[in-house]
């Protein structure tokens, strides 16, 4: 092993010092290395949407929502929410009732649909209170009511905290409007949060459970319960569970059930990754081939020297095998330190922006997994010692008489 070693260490000097064979190494290792960063920055990004929009719908809207069908309400006491806690059993976090509807708002000459959604201060175990950026998170009912309301609706309408607005409720949405269905509240702005999803910021706002039961026409009922899990993932499960305990008038869906459009859009980010990884994987391959078969032309000669020395082609063949190891290992590693540095820039001065509108989000979300970077490397090596071998065995099949009668 010695020898073998003395002579790859003696090879990669001369690939160094020949400007041709250094000049084709060096495409051969920014090869790899680029591949290893384009992988590397993609899985991060993909993996760091799904967390980040996983992690802020489920702040905001809990594990699993049971609400009567078809709007229809359901009430509000201990027996049904003792049904909720047999049903789960300890997996079960916090329950939180709710009255929602869309609803119309307006403020001076502006006017902008949105989810109004009622819910008790002491049963609330949403992220919105850690969310608010202007204002506090203060929701109550009495002639001064007050509404919570999303940073991008806020600039929509030029809402600022203490402005008073207008919510209009309609039993039906059947024009032409029916005025004795047509019920008026006043709020007053106490807090404008920001979740990091526009879109969500856009559409959503809140009052006092008592409020939009009054608004919504509910009397002492609610439109149905939120219920938090000590373990989001098992939110499927617990889904189908409750639906079969609670039956009717209950619709019972998870998270990932009713936001699985954006879910679904995901998991359709990740399907070019396989083409992704394929299309850098020949790049690898056609540069370990490619590089290893030019300095096999060019040490004949040397080969014929060692073969009349004694070498045998296995070991022949394991020196150009380690040769394209350690092109793919200066490759791998380069290409993991250039991903780590671009991706922390993008961390902390959030270089590319995306449109809010778009993703959901109003930055690239990162995730930097250690099981994704180990992933890539092992890929990228497995590929330059699996590929090694052809220009390897061509040279260990090199006849020791014409290589020296080549020189």
């Amino acid at each position: 092993m010695e020898f073998i070693l003395l002579i790859l260490k003696k090879f990669l000097r001369l690939q160094k010092e020949s400007k041709f064979l250094s000049t084709i190494t060096f495409i051969s290792i920014f090869g790899i290395s680029i591949g290893v960063v384009i992988l590397e920055i993609a899985l991060s990004v993909l993996n760091g949407f799904e967390k980040e929009i996983e992690k802020r719908l489920v702040g905001f809207n809990l594990h699993i929502v049971a609400e009567g069908y078809e709007g229809k309400p359901v009430n509000f006491n201990d027996i049904e929410l003792k049904k909720f806690s047999e049903a789960i059993g300890n997996e079960l976090s916090g329950i939180s009732p709710f009255a929602g509807q869309l609803a119309l708002i307006k403020l001076k000459k502006f006017k902008e649909g949105v989810y109004l959604k009622g819910i008790l201060p002491e049963y609330d175990y949403s992220n919105l209170r850690m969310s608010i950026i202007k204002g506090e998170y203060k929701l109550i009912d009495n002639e001064f009511s007050t509404i919570i309301i999303g940073q991008k609706l806020a600039r929509k309408i030029g809402a600022k905290v203490g402005d008073t607005l207008t919510a209009f409720s309609l039993q039906s949405f059947v024009l032409p409007v029916d005025i004795e269905n047509l019920k008026i509240k006043k709020f007053i702005v106490a807090g404008i949060y920001e979740s990091g999803m526009a879109e969500y910021d856009d559409a959503n706002a809140f009052i006092h459970l008592k409020s939009a039961q009054e608004l919504f026409g509910l009397n002492d009922k609610i439109s149905g319960y939120e219920i938090k899990l000590n373990d989001p993932q098992k939110a499927d499960y617990f889904s189908l569970k409750l639906s079969t305990a609670l039956g009717y008038p209950y619709h019972v869906r998870s998270i990932f059930q009713t936001y699985r459009n954006i879910f679904n859009w995901i998991e359709l980010q990740k399907k070019p990754i396989p083409i992704v990884l394929a299309l850098i994987t020949i790049v690898a391959i056609f540069n370990v081939i490619s590089t290893l078969l030019i300095f096999v032309m060019d040490k004949t000669n040397s080969i014929g020297i060692l073969k009349t020395l004694g070498a045998n082609s296995k070991q022949i063949k394991l020196i150009f095998v380690l040769n394209g190891l350690v092109i793919g290992l200066i490759g791998t590693l380069s290409g993991n330190l250039i991903a780590v540095v671009l991706l922390n820039l993008q961390k902390r001065f959030e270089i590319i922006k995306i449109p809010e509108g778009v993703y959901f989000l109003d930055k690239v979300p990162l995730s930097i997994e250690f099981e994704s970077f180990l992933l890539v490397s092992f890929i990228s090596l497995f590929i330059s010692i699996l590929f090694s071998l052809l220009p390897a065995k061509f040279a260990a099949k090199i006849d020791i008489i014409k290589s020296i009668k080549f020189s």
